[in-house]
């Protein structure tokens, strides 16, 4: 049995280092959990290793709003302070606080 420990956490902002969008981290997949199509899909010479943690984020970018899922070989913790935009934010999670977004509920 393979466990992999998550470098991030829910509610931290993170910043992809490629693409350099930013996001809000609101669910974690211990290892890839998204369809063999969405994988095929990455150019084969920058797939990401399935066997680590995949994040689920509220993304924005200059132009738009979206969701993100990105393994964590490409993100860096964004400590710029400045607050992600997304308008499905406060579904979530709470007013922005030193860094990051605390969570609206409780998880089990």
């Amino acid at each position: 049995m393979m466990t992999s420990r998550a470098k991030y956490h829910l509610g931290q902002v993170v910043c992809h280092k490629q693409h350099r969008f930013r996001g809000v981290i609101f669910d974690v997949d211990a290892m890839f959990s998204n369809t063999q199509e969405w994988y095929d899909a990455i150019p084969e010479d920058s797939r990401p290793h399935k066997d680590q943690p995949f994040y689920h984020l509220l993304a924005e970018n200059d132009q738009s709003y979206y969701v993100a899922y990105v393994s964590e070989q490409n993100l860096v913790a964004d400590y710029s302070g400045v607050p992600v935009e997304h308008p499905d934010l406060s579904d979530l999670f709470g007013p922005f606080e030193d860094g990051s977004y605390p969570l609206h509920f409780q998880l089990n």
